[in-house]
C-alpha cells in the first residue's frame, strides 16, 4: 500500500528557532556551529554598539553580535534563557569564521518545506528586507527566517568596525 502514495517532491530545510525582543525567527541550522550558555563577556573597546563583546571558546577568540541592535532595536537583556549561538560563516577570502549571535532564547529545531515559506514582506518587520529570506507560519504564529549570510556579513561588519573605529579617532572628536 505504501509504494502506491506519491512521493513527497517537495524540499524541506532544517531550521533552528529563537525568540529575539519577542519576536519568533528562524535561521537554517547548517551555518550553526552549536549553542552554549551565555556565561558572560568582555566588552572590546572601540567596536560598534551591535558588537557585545568576546568570549573565549576553547581558546578561540569569537566576537559576540547583539542582533537586536543590529536589527536597529534596543540591546538584548541577559536573562537565565539567554544564550549563545556560535555560527560559522564565510569572511570575505571565503574562509570560515566564528560568530557568536546572542538570543534571548532558542526554541526548537524544526523540518520545514521549501513550499510553506512566503516571500519577504516589503513592509512592517522592522529589518531591513535583505536580512529575510522568507516567512513562515509555525504553530499559528509568524516566523522570521533569517539570511545569517546578509545578516551578518563579515565584510559589512568588519567596514562598520573600522568606521567605529575611525570616528573615534578622527580629529574633529579630538582624538
Amino acid at each position: 500500500m505504501r509504494d502506491k502514495l506519491a512521493p513527497d517532491t517537495s524540499a524541506h530545510f532544517h531550521c533552528v528557532t529563537f525568540m529575539l525582543g519577542g519576536e519568533l525567527y528562524g535561521i537554517d541550522i547548517g551555518c550553526i556551529r552549536e549553542i552554549i550558555e551565555f556565561e558572560g563577556m568582555t566588552p572590546v573597546p572601540m567596536m560598534p554598539r551591535f558588537v557585545r563583546g568576546i568570549i573565549n571558546l576553547r581558546g578561540a577568540v569569537v566576537p559576540v553580535i547583539d542582533l537586536s541592535i543590529r536589527f536597529g532595536r534596543g540591546h538584548t537583556l541577559l536573562q537565565p534563557t539567554t544564550c549563545v549561538a556560535i555560527l560559522s560563516l564565510p569572511n570575505s577570502t571565503g574562509e570560515e569564521q566564528e560568530i557568536g549571535m546572542l538570543l534571548d532564547a532558542v526554541c526548537e529545531v524544526l523540518e520545514i518545506r521549501s513550499d510553506a515559506i512566503e516571500p519577504a514582506p516589503t513592509f512592517g518587520t522592522h529589518i531591513r528586507g535583505d536580512f529575510i529570506q522568507g516567512v513562515v507560519t509555525i504553530d499559528q504564529q509568524f516566523a522570521i527566517l533569517l539570511d545569517m549570510h546578509r545578516a551578518l556579513s563579515i565584510a559589512e561588519l568588519s567596514a562598520m568596525a573600522e568606521a567605529a573605529t575611525e570616528q573615534q579617532f578622527s580629529p574633529e572628536q579630538g582624538g
